[in-house]
């Protein structure tokens, strides 16, 4: 016996057992443990079995339990300790139904099997319900229960080792459902039905309450509800604010945060548990994903993926299903929505004195055209872009269909100009009989095989001063109206000569050597009624969507706006004579737009000060030029423009707009002129009726333009200014 300095007696260590001496962190709380109050009384006591059996249990580093005894008491190693969470350490060498009483129904069966029958129980991604963080989950696991029998045979316990496949299973979970998404929502066109069908889903696959999208209402307060996803919960009201649900919520979501919490707002009775995903476009919020809990509810790692991953598939479908609306609608109804509107000025026009009809009908009328320019400059844009960046076949096909109604909208705002004589021209000198022979194939086509053709123009007269491609449009009319009156075939004449001193002059042309160019029919032609109104604007005897009354306006608005007339001679029965009088001049011919070849590939580093008041034209514009390869510096006004000139800046180009609040763009040209002499200038427009002293020598680009156009047009500025 030793005794202590102070006379007191050492009492003799205790020593642990020895299955505990590898037994780490489970091996040390296993000897505190209180064997007075154990199931299984003091370890010295334990069967050897058992002691056996736990000396290699506890070292081992797969997770392994030992449920032991009629009571199953828990005994298990390091490794298995963190699989049931806050369970430890209460759980060990404890009746596991103290413990696991939430899966108690599901577990016991299967451990009384093993005990019972001593057969083996083993499965693959086995799902329990275990709360071992708070609140319950649902976990998975791959699992083998062994009995463990004693020297006499009987059995001890049931040895469980397990591996836990939770993440695994949870991800293949995610992927399968977002594969589903993925598939599904493409093939829906609508919108909402793709918004139904992606929160019903993700609703019924985490089991919620509510599931909705609140899109943003862009003022910071407030968002709207559209629809929603319900199990058993009131439905909330359309309208809701930020701050009903969290003061700081708004901001959070703003900023991309995603926002759980429990469900206290107003509305939200009996809800426990929320959790909100923001959804951007950009660097603006559009919308929030809210998932609803009407029962307590802790939101792990893989919901919340599957949530944000949910948000951002659905919108994105959702956003593309719009824009594909839109854009049919776009197909559809532009025509209409522009003849409707022009339908309603008309209304406002005839209200006007007699005296003034037309030249109000004229002001009007290009006011209007030069706001439909500007509109389409943007539309024909954007589409030409998206065109060249979505692979997607079936988004190729309405992008087509988009631009095939935009371009049906340039022609009837062109037409429009034309007949209010606000036209921006690009006269040239042209020979008529090369322009006929150039359109006669499809003239040919136009008029069918039951209409035969005949063409008598001199290829020595002299050329005439006109814009081309609204001379072949205007012809093209002609023809298309002659075609219309021969429903049953007949003979078109197309016939030019020179205007002799004796030949009768068309009102309004007093001197200088005329051509006349006429189209002849030998149709069903015109009453009287119908000849005197036929040159009004939408004036048709067409049926709905074959005219709208736009052609024969805008062939004589060319016709006067070229310096020359138009005539029109028809009885019924007998036929119909339309004749365009034109300036005829002694110059040459001039090449033909796209008949010479012109350079489309882009200088390098070629800088372009673009200039334009219309923000979404300039916008449009700019992405255009980017896409062919130029720098663009923009400038919103004629004056911000000339102040970074007078700052040092040298362009390469001058791209500006004609109509500006502050001065014209050919105004703008000629001061910029006076610093940089050679700047090549390209003034777009789609009203100015310029005059060739007005323009100055600048080349003119008409609105709506393609990129095609817009490329030719800097190309050849470039070819002829090198620099």
């Amino acid at each position: 016996m030793n005794l202590y300095p102070d006379g007191a007696v050492e009492r003799p260590r205790a020593v642990p057992p020895g299955f505990l001496l590898e037994g780490g962190k489970i091996g040390a709380l296993l000897r505190t443990l209180d064997q007075r109050n154990s199931p299984l009384g003091a370890m010295q006591a334990w069967p050897p079995s058992l002691q056996t059996l736990m000396a290699t249990i506890l070292p081992a580093k797969a997770q392994i339990v030992l449920f032991w005894g009629p009571e199953y008491v828990a005994l298990y190693n390091d490794a298995y300790a963190p699989t049931i969470g806050a369970k430890h350490p209460q759980a060990l060498g404890r009746p596991a139904q103290e413990n696991w009483s939430e899966l108690w129904d599901d577990l016991e069966p299967l451990l009384r099997g093993v005990r019972e029958t001593g057969e083996t129980f083993s499965a693959t991604d086995r799902p329990f319900y275990i709360e071992r963080r708070g609140l319950g989950e649902t976990a998975w696991f791959d699992v083998s229960y062994s009995a463990v029998r004693e020297g006499d045979g009987s059995i001890g316990g049931v040895l469980c080792i397990v591996t836990e496949t939770t993440a695994r299973v949870q991800f293949e979970r995610r992927q399968a459902f977002l594969l589903e998404l993925g598939r599904t929502l493409p093939q829906i066109k609508d919108a909402a039905q793709i918004e139904a069908f992606a929160t019903r889903r993700l609703g019924e696959h985490l089991g919620a309450s509510r599931v909705f999208f609140g899109r943003d209402a862009g003022d910071g307060q407030r968002f709207h509800i559209e629809q929603q996803w319900l199990a058993g919960v009131p439905v909330l009201e359309r309208e809701q604010t930020y701050a009903h649900h969290g003061e700081r919520l708004h901001e959070c979501l703003a900023q991309g945060q995603a926002v759980a919490g429990d469900c206290t707002a107003p509305g939200s009775s009996g809800l426990c548990a929320s959790l909100l995903v923001p959804v951007h476009t950009g660097e603006h919020l559009d919308a929030t994903l809210a998932v609803h809990f009407n029962t307590p509810h802790a939101f792990i790692d893989d919901e919340r993926l599957l949530i944000e991953e949910t948000a951002k598939l659905a919108w994105t479908a959702i956003v593309h299903a719009r824009a594909e609306a839109s854009l049919v609608a776009m197909n559809v109804s532009l025509e209409e929505r522009v003849s409707s509107m022009l339908a309603q000025r008309e209304a406002s026009m005839l209200q006007l004195h007699e005296s003034r009809k037309m030249e109000m009908i004229g002001q009007l009328t290009g006011g209007i055209a030069h706001d439909f320019n500007n509109m389409l400059t943007p539309i024909i844009a954007s589409l030409e872009l998206i065109q060249r960046r979505v692979p997607d076949p079936r988004s190729e096909r309405l992008i087509d269909s988009a631009l095939l109604a935009a371009d049906r909208a340039r022609t009837v705002v062109g037409r429009l100009l034309s007949f209010a004589r606000r036209q921006t021209l690009k006269p040239e000198v042209v020979a008529l009989a090369g322009l006929i022979e150039g359109m006669r194939e499809l003239i040919a086509r136009s008029l069918g095989p039951t209409i035969a053709l005949h063409v008598d123009i001199d290829a020595d007269l002299p050329g005439v001063v006109i814009d081309p491609s609204q001379l072949e449009l205007a012809l093209l009319n002609l023809v298309v109206n002659a075609r219309d009156a021969m429903p049953q075939g007949g003979r078109l004449e197309i016939r030019a000569g020179l205007v002799e001193d004796c030949t009768a002059r068309p009102a309004g042309i007093v001197a200088g050597q005329l051509i006349w160019l006429q189209v002849a029919d030998d149709g069903c032609g015109m009453p009287e009624a119908v000849l005197a109104r036929c040159t009004e604007p939408f004036y048709s005897t067409k049926t709905v969507g074959q005219g709208v009354g736009l052609g024969l306006p805008m062939v004589q608005g060319l016709a006067l706006q070229s310096g020359g007339g138009f005539t029109l001679h028809s009885q019924e029965h007998q036929g119909t004579q339309a004749t365009l009088w034109l300036p005829a001049t002694a110059l040459p011919t001039a090449c033909r737009e796209g008949d010479c070849s012109e350079p489309l590939s882009t200088p390098s580093g070629c800088h372009v000060l673009l200039v334009d008041d219309e923000e979404i034209v300039r916008q449009a514009t700019a992405l255009q030029l980017r896409d062919l390869g130029y720098q663009v510096t923009e400038a919103q006004s004629a004056a911000q423009a000339m102040a970074l000139l007078a700052a040092g800046f040298v362009p390469d180009l001058l791209l500006t707009d004609q109509v500006m609040p502050d001065m014209t763009g050919a105004e703008f040209a000629q001061q910029a002129r006076q610093r940089l002499a050679h700047l090549p200038v390209l003034i777009i427009t789609g009203y100015a009726n310029l005059s060739p002293s007005e323009l100055n020598g600048f080349e003119v680009l008409r609105k709506p333009f393609r990129r095609a156009e817009l490329a030719q047009g800097l190309a050849r500025l470039l070819e002829f200014n090198p620099g």
